[in-house]
Protein backbone atom coordinates (compact mmCIF):
# COMPACT_ATOMS: atom_id res chain seq x y z
CA UNK A 1 0.00 0.00 0.00
CA UNK A 2 1.22 3.44 -1.21
CA UNK A 3 1.73 5.91 2.02
CA UNK A 4 0.31 9.30 1.65
CA UNK A 5 2.47 11.89 0.03
CA UNK A 6 3.08 14.83 2.84
CA UNK A 7 1.75 18.38 1.80
CA UNK A 8 4.55 20.75 1.04
CA UNK A 9 5.10 23.82 3.58
CA UNK A 10 6.18 26.39 0.86
CA UNK A 11 7.75 29.54 2.43
CA UNK A 12 8.62 32.69 0.92
CA UNK A 13 11.91 34.63 1.72
CA UNK A 14 10.27 37.21 3.71
CA UNK A 15 8.22 34.13 5.83
CA UNK A 16 11.94 32.46 6.65
CA UNK A 17 12.99 36.06 7.98
CA UNK A 18 9.89 36.53 10.11
CA UNK A 19 10.17 33.07 11.27
CA UNK A 20 13.82 32.92 12.04
CA UNK A 21 13.76 36.77 13.57
CA UNK A 22 10.90 35.18 16.11
CA UNK A 23 13.22 32.24 17.22
CA UNK A 24 16.27 34.28 17.69
CA UNK A 25 14.38 36.76 19.80
CA UNK A 26 14.36 37.04 23.43
CA UNK A 27 11.14 38.58 24.26
CA UNK A 28 8.79 36.61 22.30
CA UNK A 29 6.00 34.59 24.58
CA UNK A 30 7.44 31.11 24.27
CA UNK A 31 4.67 29.59 22.14
CA UNK A 32 5.55 31.93 19.19
CA UNK A 33 8.74 30.55 19.22
CA UNK A 34 7.68 27.39 19.33
CA UNK A 35 5.13 27.56 16.74
CA UNK A 36 8.13 29.34 14.32
CA UNK A 37 10.53 26.70 14.74
CA UNK A 38 8.11 24.15 14.08
CA UNK A 39 7.27 25.65 11.01
CA UNK A 40 10.69 26.03 9.98
CA UNK A 41 11.96 22.53 10.23
CA UNK A 42 8.96 20.71 8.39
CA UNK A 43 9.77 23.29 5.65
CA UNK A 44 12.97 22.01 5.70
CA UNK A 45 11.65 18.63 4.87
CA UNK A 46 11.28 17.13 8.16
CA UNK A 47 8.53 15.12 9.47
CA UNK A 48 6.19 16.08 12.22
CA UNK A 49 7.67 12.58 14.55
CA UNK A 50 11.58 13.97 13.72
CA UNK A 51 10.19 17.52 15.00
CA UNK A 52 8.55 16.67 18.29
CA UNK A 53 11.35 14.54 19.05
CA UNK A 54 13.74 17.08 18.29
CA UNK A 55 11.78 19.76 20.07
CA UNK A 56 10.43 17.67 22.96
CA UNK A 57 6.43 17.98 22.22
CA UNK A 58 4.48 16.26 21.42
CA UNK A 59 3.58 14.67 17.93
CA UNK A 60 -0.39 16.32 18.17
CA UNK A 61 0.57 19.70 19.06
CA UNK A 62 3.17 19.79 16.26
CA UNK A 63 0.57 18.48 13.75
CA UNK A 64 -1.74 21.40 15.05
CA UNK A 65 0.79 23.83 14.09
CA UNK A 66 1.53 22.64 10.88
CA UNK A 67 -1.96 22.24 9.77
CA UNK A 68 -3.09 25.37 10.64
CA UNK A 69 -0.21 26.92 8.64
CA UNK A 70 -1.26 24.91 5.56
CA UNK A 71 -5.11 25.72 6.47
CA UNK A 72 -4.73 30.14 7.49
CA UNK A 73 -1.19 30.62 6.39
CA UNK A 74 2.31 30.96 8.66
CA UNK A 75 1.21 34.18 10.27
CA UNK A 76 -2.05 33.04 11.64
CA UNK A 77 -0.63 29.36 12.53
CA UNK A 78 1.99 31.42 15.32
CA UNK A 79 -1.15 32.98 17.09
CA UNK A 80 -4.37 31.10 19.26
CA UNK A 81 -7.43 30.92 17.40
CA UNK A 82 -10.48 32.34 19.86
CA UNK A 83 -12.09 30.07 21.32
CA UNK A 84 -16.00 29.46 20.97
CA UNK A 85 -18.76 30.49 24.09
CA UNK A 86 -18.33 33.74 25.68
CA UNK A 87 -16.85 34.46 28.50
CA UNK A 88 -18.82 35.46 31.84
CA UNK A 89 -19.20 39.25 32.83
CA UNK A 90 -18.41 39.94 36.37
CA UNK A 91 -22.04 42.21 37.30
CA UNK A 92 -21.68 45.34 39.07
CA UNK A 93 -23.44 43.57 41.81
CA UNK A 94 -20.18 41.22 42.30
CA UNK A 95 -17.91 44.11 42.08
CA UNK A 96 -19.93 46.21 44.37
CA UNK A 97 -19.51 42.98 47.01
CA UNK A 98 -15.69 42.68 46.36
CA UNK A 99 -15.08 46.18 47.58
CA UNK A 100 -17.37 45.72 50.61
CA UNK A 101 -15.23 42.79 51.35
CA UNK A 102 -12.50 44.73 50.82
CA UNK A 103 -13.76 47.31 53.14
CA UNK A 104 -13.65 44.91 56.20
CA UNK A 105 -11.52 43.28 58.02
CA UNK A 106 -10.13 39.10 57.53
CA UNK A 107 -10.20 38.88 61.09
CA UNK A 108 -14.01 40.08 60.86
CA UNK A 109 -14.61 36.81 58.41
CA UNK A 110 -13.52 34.25 60.21
CA UNK A 111 -9.37 35.05 59.27
CA UNK A 112 -6.25 35.20 61.53
CA UNK A 113 -5.03 37.79 59.15
CA UNK A 114 -5.66 41.70 60.15
CA UNK A 115 -4.76 43.07 56.72
CA UNK A 116 -6.31 41.04 53.61
CA UNK A 117 -3.89 40.03 50.41
CA UNK A 118 -4.63 39.80 47.43
CA UNK A 119 -4.63 36.10 47.46
CA UNK A 120 -6.41 35.46 50.31
CA UNK A 121 -9.39 38.33 49.00
CA UNK A 122 -9.47 35.86 46.13
CA UNK A 123 -9.43 32.95 47.67
CA UNK A 124 -12.56 34.18 50.18
CA UNK A 125 -14.24 35.41 46.83
CA UNK A 126 -14.16 32.27 45.03
CA UNK A 127 -14.97 30.22 47.69
CA UNK A 128 -18.16 32.53 48.91
CA UNK A 129 -19.52 33.55 45.18
CA UNK A 130 -22.28 31.02 44.78
CA UNK A 131 -23.87 31.31 48.72
CA UNK A 132 -23.36 35.19 47.73
CA UNK A 133 -25.70 35.11 45.14
CA UNK A 134 -22.20 36.40 42.73
CA UNK A 135 -21.55 32.92 40.42
CA UNK A 136 -20.17 35.32 37.81
CA UNK A 137 -17.42 35.90 40.57
CA UNK A 138 -16.86 32.19 41.33
CA UNK A 139 -13.53 31.89 39.35
CA UNK A 140 -12.17 35.30 40.51
CA UNK A 141 -8.34 35.92 40.15
CA UNK A 142 -6.15 37.71 42.18
CA UNK A 143 -5.21 39.53 39.32
CA UNK A 144 -8.91 41.06 38.50
CA UNK A 145 -9.63 41.69 42.77
CA UNK A 146 -6.30 43.99 42.17
CA UNK A 147 -7.96 45.51 38.84
CA UNK A 148 -11.26 45.92 40.76
CA UNK A 149 -9.95 47.51 44.12
CA UNK A 150 -7.25 49.67 42.16
CA UNK A 151 -10.47 51.64 40.37
CA UNK A 152 -11.50 52.70 43.49
CA UNK A 153 -8.70 53.31 45.15
CA UNK A 154 -8.75 50.90 47.54
CA UNK A 155 -5.50 49.47 49.11
CA UNK A 156 -6.69 47.19 52.29
CA UNK A 157 -3.11 45.63 52.21
CA UNK A 158 -1.46 48.73 53.54
CA UNK A 159 -2.29 50.81 56.92
CA UNK A 160 -1.73 54.76 57.09
CA UNK A 161 -1.60 56.14 60.56
CA UNK A 162 -3.99 59.23 61.79
CA UNK A 163 -3.62 60.85 65.52
CA UNK A 164 -7.07 61.11 66.95
CA UNK A 165 -7.69 64.14 69.23
CA UNK A 166 -8.43 62.90 72.61
CA UNK A 167 -7.73 66.50 73.79
CA UNK A 168 -10.75 68.74 74.57
CA UNK A 169 -8.22 71.44 75.26
CA UNK A 170 -5.95 70.87 72.22
CA UNK A 171 -6.09 73.96 70.16
CA UNK A 172 -5.99 76.31 73.90
CA UNK A 173 -2.31 73.92 74.83
CA UNK A 174 -1.32 74.21 71.47
CA UNK A 175 -1.73 78.26 70.90
CA UNK A 176 0.30 78.56 74.43
CA UNK A 177 3.14 76.30 73.38
CA UNK A 178 3.38 78.44 69.99
CA UNK A 179 3.33 81.51 72.13
CA UNK A 180 6.31 80.18 73.55
CA UNK A 181 8.19 79.78 70.25
CA UNK A 182 6.80 83.20 69.09
CA UNK A 183 8.58 84.93 71.86
CA UNK A 184 11.71 82.71 71.53
CA UNK A 185 11.34 83.52 67.92
CA UNK A 186 11.23 87.39 68.89
CA UNK A 187 14.33 87.03 71.31
CA UNK A 188 16.64 85.37 68.80
CA UNK A 189 15.45 88.32 66.16
CA UNK A 190 16.23 91.26 68.74
CA UNK A 191 18.42 90.58 72.05
CA UNK A 192 16.64 93.14 74.08
CA UNK A 193 13.01 91.78 73.75
CA UNK A 194 11.86 90.54 77.37
CA UNK A 195 10.48 86.71 77.77
CA UNK A 196 7.57 85.92 79.64
CA UNK A 197 10.50 83.63 81.58
CA UNK A 198 14.51 84.05 81.02
CA UNK A 199 14.80 81.11 80.27
CA UNK A 200 13.20 78.65 77.57
CA UNK A 201 13.59 75.01 77.16
CA UNK A 202 11.91 72.06 75.49
CA UNK A 203 12.31 68.96 77.66
CA UNK A 204 11.26 65.18 76.42
CA UNK A 205 13.32 61.54 77.30
CA UNK A 206 13.92 59.73 74.50
CA UNK A 207 13.58 55.84 76.11
CA UNK A 208 14.36 51.95 75.13
CA UNK A 209 18.22 53.46 73.23
CA UNK A 210 19.64 49.71 73.15
CA UNK A 211 22.78 48.88 73.95
CA UNK A 212 24.08 46.48 71.20
CA UNK A 213 27.20 44.72 70.75
CA UNK A 214 29.23 42.89 68.01
CA UNK A 215 30.17 39.10 68.29
CA UNK A 216 33.14 39.90 65.80
CA UNK A 217 34.77 42.54 64.93
CA UNK A 218 33.63 45.11 62.35
CA UNK A 219 35.74 44.88 59.29
CA UNK A 220 36.64 48.80 57.84
CA UNK A 221 36.03 49.46 53.93
CA UNK A 222 38.96 48.14 51.35
CA UNK A 223 39.23 50.64 48.17
CA UNK A 224 38.16 49.10 45.32
CA UNK A 225 37.20 45.53 47.21
CA UNK A 226 34.34 46.46 49.94
CA UNK A 227 32.75 50.00 49.79
CA UNK A 228 31.14 49.60 52.83
CA UNK A 229 31.80 48.23 56.32
CA UNK A 230 31.47 44.66 56.84
CA UNK A 231 29.90 43.01 60.10
CA UNK A 232 28.60 39.94 61.14
CA UNK A 233 24.97 39.71 61.50
CA UNK A 234 24.88 38.36 64.87
CA UNK A 235 24.95 40.46 67.96
CA UNK A 236 23.83 41.10 71.71
CA UNK A 237 21.91 42.80 73.96
CA UNK A 238 23.23 44.61 77.05
CA UNK A 239 20.37 46.21 77.77
CA UNK A 240 18.93 49.74 77.29
CA UNK A 241 18.92 53.47 78.79
CA UNK A 242 16.83 56.22 78.81
CA UNK A 243 17.93 60.21 77.63
CA UNK A 244 16.54 62.85 79.45
CA UNK A 245 16.91 65.98 77.72
CA UNK A 246 16.09 69.38 77.49
CA UNK A 247 17.35 72.48 74.51
CA UNK A 248 17.40 75.59 75.16
CA UNK A 249 15.56 77.03 72.61
CA UNK A 250 16.99 80.68 72.11
CA UNK A 251 21.25 78.89 72.54
CA UNK A 252 20.48 75.97 70.90
CA UNK A 253 22.53 74.22 74.34
CA UNK A 254 21.49 70.52 74.76
CA UNK A 255 21.44 69.45 78.14
CA UNK A 256 20.84 65.87 78.84
CA UNK A 257 20.92 62.96 81.62
CA UNK A 258 21.73 59.20 80.54
CA UNK A 259 19.62 57.05 83.15
CA UNK A 260 18.67 53.60 83.68
CA UNK A 261 14.91 54.41 84.28
CA UNK A 262 12.74 57.53 84.01
CA UNK A 263 10.19 58.15 87.18
CA UNK A 264 9.58 60.92 89.07
CA UNK A 265 12.77 60.47 91.08
CA UNK A 266 14.87 60.63 87.80
CA UNK A 267 12.88 63.64 86.45
CA UNK A 268 13.07 65.35 90.00
CA UNK A 269 16.96 65.38 89.56
CA UNK A 270 16.77 66.54 86.17
CA UNK A 271 15.16 69.61 87.61
CA UNK A 272 17.30 70.46 90.23
CA UNK A 273 20.26 69.66 87.20
CA UNK A 274 18.52 72.79 85.46
CA UNK A 275 18.50 74.51 88.71
CA UNK A 276 22.20 74.19 88.78
CA UNK A 277 22.74 75.00 85.44
CA UNK A 278 21.25 78.44 85.20
CA UNK A 279 21.64 81.51 87.47
CA UNK A 280 19.01 81.49 90.10
CA UNK A 281 17.43 84.31 89.76
CA UNK A 282 16.31 83.06 86.36
CA UNK A 283 12.91 81.82 85.47
CA UNK A 284 12.83 78.69 83.56
CA UNK A 285 9.62 77.97 80.98
CA UNK A 286 9.85 74.09 80.10
CA UNK A 287 7.56 72.75 77.58
CA UNK A 288 6.54 69.13 78.07
CA UNK A 289 4.66 66.55 78.01
CA UNK A 290 1.77 64.94 80.10
CA UNK A 291 3.55 61.82 81.58
CA UNK A 292 2.88 60.91 84.84
CA UNK A 293 6.52 61.69 86.16
CA UNK A 294 6.24 65.57 85.39
CA UNK A 295 3.18 65.89 87.51
CA UNK A 296 3.77 63.24 90.26
CA UNK A 297 3.16 63.88 94.19
CA UNK A 298 6.70 63.69 94.38
CA UNK A 299 7.30 66.24 91.36
CA UNK A 300 5.00 68.92 92.66
CA UNK A 301 6.94 68.31 96.12
CA UNK A 302 9.79 69.47 94.40
CA UNK A 303 8.62 72.61 92.87
CA UNK A 304 7.24 73.97 96.00
CA UNK A 305 10.49 73.96 97.69
CA UNK A 306 12.00 76.29 94.72
CA UNK A 307 8.92 78.47 94.26
CA UNK A 308 8.70 80.41 90.96
CA UNK A 309 11.98 79.10 89.53
CA UNK A 310 10.22 77.00 87.46
CA UNK A 311 7.32 77.31 85.05
CA UNK A 312 5.71 74.48 83.00
CA UNK A 313 4.26 74.62 79.91
CA UNK A 314 2.47 71.57 78.53
CA UNK A 315 2.01 70.22 75.24
CA UNK A 316 -1.90 68.54 74.36
CA UNK A 317 -2.70 64.88 74.83
CA UNK A 318 -1.19 62.99 71.83
CA UNK A 319 0.44 66.25 70.45
CA UNK A 320 4.22 65.71 71.58
CA UNK A 321 5.12 66.71 67.73
CA UNK A 322 4.78 69.83 68.88
CA UNK A 323 7.91 69.68 71.61
CA UNK A 324 10.94 70.88 70.11
CA UNK A 325 13.02 68.00 71.31
CA UNK A 326 11.59 65.32 69.21
CA UNK A 327 13.53 66.95 66.23
CA UNK A 328 16.89 66.92 68.24
CA UNK A 329 15.46 63.25 69.55
CA UNK A 330 14.94 62.16 65.71
CA UNK A 331 18.28 63.88 64.25
CA UNK A 332 20.10 61.63 66.87
CA UNK A 333 18.47 58.55 66.12
CA UNK A 334 19.13 59.07 62.30
CA UNK A 335 22.75 60.31 62.26
CA UNK A 336 24.75 59.17 65.91
CA UNK A 337 22.45 56.14 66.65
CA UNK A 338 22.16 54.76 63.37
CA UNK A 339 24.48 51.32 63.66
CA UNK A 340 25.98 52.15 66.84
CA UNK A 341 27.08 49.05 68.25
CA UNK A 342 28.83 48.85 71.98
CA UNK A 343 30.21 46.67 74.48
CA UNK A 344 27.95 47.26 77.84
CA UNK A 345 25.72 50.03 79.12
CA UNK A 346 28.43 51.86 80.51
CA UNK A 347 29.70 52.85 77.01
CA UNK A 348 26.05 53.38 75.41
CA UNK A 349 26.17 56.32 78.30
CA UNK A 350 29.67 57.51 77.99
CA UNK A 351 29.10 57.83 74.53
CA UNK A 352 25.98 59.26 74.51
CA UNK A 353 27.09 62.46 76.90
CA UNK A 354 30.27 62.82 74.63
CA UNK A 355 27.47 63.39 71.63
CA UNK A 356 25.95 65.72 73.97
CA UNK A 357 29.61 67.57 74.51
CA UNK A 358 30.03 67.38 70.49
CA UNK A 359 26.89 68.81 69.96
CA UNK A 360 27.14 72.02 72.20
CA UNK A 361 30.39 72.40 70.71
CA UNK A 362 28.87 74.15 68.10
CA UNK A 363 24.84 75.08 69.07
CA UNK A 364 22.52 76.08 66.80
CA UNK A 365 18.76 76.97 67.79
CA UNK A 366 15.90 75.32 66.18
CA UNK A 367 13.70 77.51 64.59
CA UNK A 368 10.00 76.47 65.12
CA UNK A 369 7.82 77.57 62.15
CA UNK A 370 4.47 75.49 61.59
CA UNK A 371 1.34 77.63 62.66
CA UNK A 372 3.81 80.92 63.93
CA UNK A 373 1.21 82.46 61.44
CA UNK A 374 -1.81 82.34 64.06
CA UNK A 375 0.48 82.55 66.99
CA UNK A 376 1.60 86.02 65.69
CA UNK A 377 -2.16 87.27 65.70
Amino acid sequence: MARSKKAALLLTEEDKQYLQKICNSRTEQVRRVERATILLHYADGMSSPQIAKRMGISVPNTDKCIKKALQFGVRQALEDFKRSGRPVELTPEARAWIVSLACQKPKELGYSYELWTMSLLAQHVRQHAMAEGHPSAARMAKGTVSRILSSHDLKPHKVSYYVERRDPDFDTKRAQVLHVYQQVEWKIENDNFQMSCDVVVSYDEKPGIQAIGTTSLDLPPVPGEHPTISRDYEYVRHGTVTLMAAIDLVSGEVLGSVVDRHRSREFVDFLKMLDTHYEPDLRIQVVLDNHSAHTSKETRAYLDTVPNRFEFVFTPKHGSWLNVIETFFSKMSRSFLRGIRVASKEELKERIELYLKEINANPIPFRWKYGMESAAK
